[in-house]
């Protein structure tokens, strides 16, 4: 059986590319439904773009790369495809964007979408092997039992990267690269909660507080969440992409107040309150008692000399960690690095060294943000190669 294009992977890249590949183009995927990682993120919401994405919202080798396809889709392109379905949302902090109802009607509008232009959908089928020959891909699946045998001139690889094995995730699309010799960058789990071998914040799990975390190469002011094994929150998440193992991270506590001043200007008032008294106005009062014996805090206020509180402050807004570890890839939100874009276009996302294979989204080394940013690369990198195909169709 003959098709023009072949995408696979059913999700939020390759579903835009199928919408726009024009001909004859078939998307396949091992999953029972399309879309499960839209289906699952935002809380089942879908936090489907950011209002504020733009290449510097991005990690990559190359960090140019990602400009031509999200100059060329924007979020106001993605915002206003889903203006067109009738798709209500709503704006939460720092510009992101949320579906008023289910993550499903975003799955819905990209298979409505794909449908009008013509592409099939083939789920619970599975890549047997795959070969290169007389300008053609080949492809044995297996579907519903079956052996099919397609060929396509035009393969798009959109199956994501190695995050929540669970829900499917194989690295197919890094072992079909290989197979065609272009290269990969390191991979690593990416927005990701920190471990911490000695279970040190187990007592305080479920406390959370806005909160600044930094290391020599980022910085991020949200809210962070003790868990029984170490940090997470979108503070957390987002530092993960930056850290690397062995590496400490700095956590400032009280980066809206000047925590100083604050308590030097309590203690004439009320020099007779316990310290920890005081410092539970301003953070979680078991965030308080955790850090009391490390910090030495103990006494009244009137107690403290200028000095004393001026050493247990910079120690709240300077506070030295280093995590053990990540959560890995069962939980990370996403796969930093993949593809090598060194070996990509960055207008059409095609190989430069193999013509007709395409790489999108997820398996490609372009890594956003916490907040939206990854599924807008999906929009306008799925876009960029859909736009490509549909000139030589």
């Amino acid at each position: 059986m003959q098709y023009d294009t072949i995408i696979l992977g059913a999700g939020a890249a390759g579903m835009m590319c199928a919408a726009h590949t024009g001909g004859r183009t078939l998307v396949i995927d091992h999953a029972k439904a399309p879309g499960e990682k839209i289906r699952i993120s935002g809380g089942g919401r879908c936090n489907f773009t950011n209002l504020y994405a733009e290449p510097a919202n991005y990690l990559s080798q190359n960090p140019h790369f990602c400009k031509s396809a999200m100059a060329r889709y924007t979020q106001w392109d993605f915002i206003d495809l889903i203006g067109r379905h009738g798709i209500a949302w709503h704006e939460k902090t720092l510009g992101q964007l949320f579906c008023d109802g289910s993550a499903r009607q975003i799955v819905s509008m990209l298979i409505e979408e794909l449908q009008k232009a013509g592409a099939d959908l083939w789920l619970n089928t599975s890549l047997s092997g795959l070969r290169h020959a007389d300008g053609q891909f080949h492809l044995e699946l297996d579907r519903e039992g079956q052996r099919v045998s397609l060929a396509c001139a035009n393969l798009v690889l959109a199956s994501g990267g190695k995050s929540i094995p669970k829900m499917g995730a194989t690295g197919l699309a890094y072992d079909i690269a290989r197979q065609f010799g272009l290269r990969l960058t390191e991979t690593r789990p990416a927005l990701v909660p920190f471990t911490f071998s000695d279970e040190r914040f187990k007592p305080m799990a479920g406390v959370s507080l806005p909160a600044r975390l930094s290391n020599d190469r980022a910085s991020f002011d949200e809210a962070l969440l003790f868990t029984h094994r170490g940090l997470s929150g979108p503070a957390v998440l987002q530092m993960s992409s930056y850290w690397r193992e062995g590496e400490e991270i700095r956590v400032n506590l009280v980066p809206d107040i000047s925590l100083f001043e604050l308590l030097r200007d309590q203690r004439q008032t009320s020099g007779a309150k316990a310290l920890t008294t005081e410092l539970a106005r301003h953070l979680p009062s078991r965030l308080v008692d955790h850090l009391a014996p490390e910090l030495g805090i103990t006494g009244n206020l009137a107690d403290q000399s200028d000095t004393a509180l001026r050493q247990i402050t910079d120690r709240l807004s300077d506070w030295s960690l280093t995590p053990s570890g990540t959560e890995g890839y069962r939980t990370a939100e996403v796969t930093l690095g993949g593809i090598d874009t060194d070996g990509l276009s960055s207008k059409t996302m095609e190989a430069a060294s193999f013509p007709g294979l395409f790489a999108i989204g997820e398996a490609v080394d372009v890594t956003g943000w916490l907040g939206g940013y990854n599924f807008q690369w999906a929009w306008a990198s799925g876009h960029a190669a859909g736009q490509a195909i549909a000139q030589r169709v």
